[in-house]
Order: C-alpha cells, then structure tokens, then sequence
C-alpha cells in the first residue's frame, strides 16, 4: 500500500478564491504559510518559510470561501498533486495540496474555530478548547462564558 498523506498549520497568505467547474462544482484555490526555526551550524536561530497551494472543492470550497481570509490560521489534510501543462511550448509544473479536511483556526476576536470535514454536505464546529490538536501548546486557554449556548442562535 501507498500513502499519499499532508497535513499542515498555518495562515492564509490571501483570500481563497472561489470559482466553479465546467459542471458547476464549486473550486476554492489559496495558499498557506507555514515555518520552522532550527538552529544553524553556529548556533544562531534561523527561520525558513515555506508556501504551499492548497485546492478546495465542493461544499468545503464554498465553506472556506465565506469563513477564512487572508491571515486566518487553518489545519488542512490532504494529499499531494502535480500537475502539468504547456505554455509557449515550454512545459510548466504546479505541485498542490488537495484538501480533503479543513479546520479553522482560533479566529483573531477569540471566537471559537470549526472544522469542515470532506464527503458529507454539512459543516461541523469544534471548540479548538477540546479539541487537543488546537489546545497542545496553544498558550493560555481562551475563556468561553458559563452561559448554555443555543443552537438556534447560530447564524449557519
């Protein structure tokens, strides 16, 4: 057996932007910064950026549309893609991520973070408080009130 297996943290470098297929299936394209400090041979601190594009299909596509801009942190998994075309008869090459899961982040204003996950046509919230792949190492823990929330109150 293969795997073919992404999975990354980071923030929106723009906002995603959403289009449609031929067949009317909607495609959001964005792309997410994500870095790593290590110390080089000297002993200095060191910092390296990457980029990675990510594509979004479907329900999740238009989800991330309306939900995640520019500087919005987001945990994507998915799986690897090149693809390949001809311009000007010089042959160019995109490697993207396909994203079959979609979590948002804590949102700047403290609000909670959701996640939408692919194959089914409803998004799914989760409070990155109980959620351990939001909570470990996340700092201080955000203060959500001791009132009962509402589902009805829920604008989505």
């Amino acid at each position: 057996m293969y795997l073919n297996k992404v999975m990354l943290y980071g923030n929106l470098t723009r906002d995603p932007e959403v289009k449609a297929l031929p067949n009317g299936t909607p495609v959001a394209n964005f792309s997410i910064a994500t870095n790593r400090v290590y110390k080089d041979r000297d002993g200095n601190k060191q910092e390296q950026t990457e980029f990675h594009n990510i594509v979004v299909f479907a329900r999740q596509a238009e989800i991330v549309g309306q939900y995640l801009k520019k500087g919005s942190s987001a945990f994507i998994e998915g799986r690897l893609q090149t693809r390949n075309w001809e311009k000007d008869g010089v042959k160019q090459y995109r490697t993207e991520i396909i994203a079959e899961s979609v979590q948002f982040g804590p949102r700047a204003g403290g609000s909670a973070g959701g996640n939408y996950q692919g194959g089914n046509d409803s998004a799914e919230k989760s409070s990155p408080a109980t959620d351990e792949s939001f909570s470990a190492g996340a700092g201080s823990p955000i203060d959500y009130p001791a009132d009962e929330i509402n589902p009805d109150d829920i604008p989505f």
